[in-house]
């Protein structure tokens, strides 16, 4: 009864956080909620990807009214007569945020298909100079975000082979930015628990939609987040599985939160050291769909371990640590400020450019030739390795826990889009990861377990690569410092992958909020085998079927052939 209590209370309270427009100036007073350092967005509801570009601006350039029309393209419904209170309140608190939304109606994204090493290089000198936004670059092709009124400059600045060479990938910019903030469809209804039963008297599990309908409907900002990661701890804490840790603060003094994951054998009540299966989300800002995917595997691994034989033999091995957010700060802008935000907030040497790329900030081969100097640039990570505050907070307490025992097995990255699989090493394609095949030949297994879940392909590719395979000239982003190159080589993390999830360039960064689930299960599956696969068993298991008996927390391997077992 007392889980069911925990449970009902926090349900309630995301329902009247969300019901009120995720009111931040009264979000501290709720119980449970931690101490807000701003005010964050109402909701809006996502749409079709089927939209027509915005029309031209209204005549009255007040933010109330630039939202009032954009909140009509997103086609409400009239019966939500709460999402116009909702949407005052949110102009009222959030002036930055709308204005930020008002100039994306300028912008576009753009798609270069590029052909050799010339192409990506001439691009590299373009978007250094006109310090552009770039997306994506991946399979011949960039994605590139550009105000409009730039669009003839750039290609001008081109080679005239590839001036016809690019189509318009977004061009309702501001629409799509807008439908990424929480919608009020399915939140202002009030939740009711499943009775069927009775209710057990030990720290059982309860039932995954119960949390899944809830948390992960939409998006969710840095306070909610923190929240729901309390609760999980103060559910599970009681039985051993879960404890909420904190790695570190963030430049602005954030908690960097994480929830560690793992089954301990009776009477181990010292917290020995033991291998760590770690995963991180949020080291870019407006990648929200990594934060939500990092929760939605701790959840999914947390009412799996007493139903799922393979998950809960990973949990009685490795310990399973989640950061959803390592950039807090950057995080917390883009729901106030800024949604397309991608560093983090940290003041750089020049003041009107702030922040660092966290994925540019670790040392191990970060003083190459090409590293990014400008401070102003979307892939700056600082005059010297871990300037970066956030950086230095994830590697100190990484150093910390192998030198108090414990040993890093894996690591997941999750970024976005373009559905890839990436190994070591980014810094350079001509040193080779000593196990470079065993990273390939896992890379391809977690792909096709990716796969296998929604039917959604990832490809597989070194994280050197820029957008033309073995392109011998400049790439479009600078390399070096990367977190993966950092934790293989300097932590003996063997198995580190940088995981780009969906999409694959409709939405980008925007990508609406129906995808959350979805994506969670893929990133689900990929660590279910890749825990299976530290365990020994390549895999083996997953073809087991019989059911599970939390009392026989062994099973064997399916007999068979092992390189049939890992193609795909």
């Amino acid at each position: 009864m007392r889980l069911i209590h925990h449970l009902v209370s926090f349900l309630f309270a995301l329902v009247f956080l969300f019901s009120n427009g995720v009111d931040y100036a009264n979000a501290s007073r709720i119980p449970g909620l931690p101490p807000t350092r701003g005010n964050g967005p109402a909701g809006k509801s996502t749409s079709s990807r089927q939209a027509s570009p915005l029309p031209a601006s209204a005549s009255t350039p007040t933010p109330r009214s630039f939202l009032r029309r954009l909140y009509d393209r997103l086609s409400l419904s009239p019966s939500h007569t709460s999402a116009s209170s909702s949407l005052t309140r949110w102009v009222d608190d959030h002036p930055r945020l709308i204005e930020s939304l008002k100039s994306y109606e300028e912008q576009v994204v753009i798609r270069f298909n590029i052909s050799d090493s010339q192409h990506e290089a001439a691009l590299r000198t373009v978007v250094d100079r006109m310090l552009l936004d770039v997306w994506d670059f991946a399979d011949n092709h960039v994605d590139i975000r550009v105000p409009s009124r730039r669009i003839r400059y750039l290609v001008r600045a081109l080679p005239s082979s590839l001036r016809e060479n690019h189509a318009i990938l977004i061009p309702d910019l501001a629409r799509v930015a807008a439908a990424t903030y929480p919608s009020h469809r399915g939140l202002a209804h009030s939740y009711q628990l499943d009775h069927r039963g009775t209710a057990s008297t030990s720290h059982s599990l309860p039932r995954k939609p119960d949390v899944v309908d809830v948390y992960f409907q939409d998006y969710q900002p840095y306070s909610v987040m923190v929240a729901w990661m309390r609760l999980v701890d103060s559910m599970f804490r009681g039985r051993g599985l879960v404890q909420m840790i904190s790695i570190g603060k963030s430049y602005e003094g954030r908690d960097i939160p994480a929830l560690r994951v793992g089954i301990r054998p009776d009477g181990d009540t010292a917290g020995s050291p033991r291998e760590i299966l770690l995963i991180t989300g949020g080291l870019h800002a407006r990648e929200w769909i990594a934060m939500s995917s990092v929760n939605y595997a701790a959840w999914s691994f947390i009412q799996s371990a007493d139903k799922d034989p393979v998950a809960r033999k990973i949990l009685e091995r490795f310990d399973l640590v989640f950061i959803p957010v390592l950039n807090p700060d950057g995080y917390e802008y883009t729901w106030r400020v800024d949604r397309l935000w991608r560093k983090s907030r940290q003041r750089t040497k020049m003041s009107y450019c702030q922040g660092f790329d966290l994925d540019h900030s670790f040392p191990y081969e970060w003083n190459i030739t090409d590293h990014q100097n400008e401070p102003c640039s979307e892939s700056y990570g600082g005059d010297e390795p871990f300037q970066a505050v956030e950086a230095a907070q994830l590697a100190d307490w990484a150093k910390n826990e192998t030198e108090n025992g414990s040993k890093f097995v894996g690591y997941l990255d999750l970024h976005s889009y373009s559905q890839q699989v990436l190994i070591p090493y980014s810094f350079s394609c001509h040193i080779q990861p000593p196990n470079k095949e065993n990273l390939q030949e896992v890379a391809m297994n977690l792909a096709k377990h990716m796969r296998l879940s929604n039917g959604e392909f990832y490809t597989v590719a070194s994280a050197c690569e820029g957008a033309v395979p073995n392109s011998a000239g400049p790439l479009i982003e600078t390399r070096g410092g990367s977190a993966i190159d950092y934790f293989h080589h300097e932590l003996g993390a063997h198995y580190s992958y940088q995981i780009k999830l969906r999409d694959t360039g409709s939405y980008g960064f925007l990508l609406p909020n129906d995808n959350i689930i979805p994506a969670g299960e893929e990133i689900f599956q990929a660590m279910k085998y890749l825990g299976d696969f530290l365990l020994g068993n390549n895999g083996h298991e997953w073809a087991q079927e019989t059911p599970f008996d939390d009392r026989k927390a062994a099973q064997k391997p399916l007999a068979g052939d092992d390189n049939e077992t890992r193609a795909l």
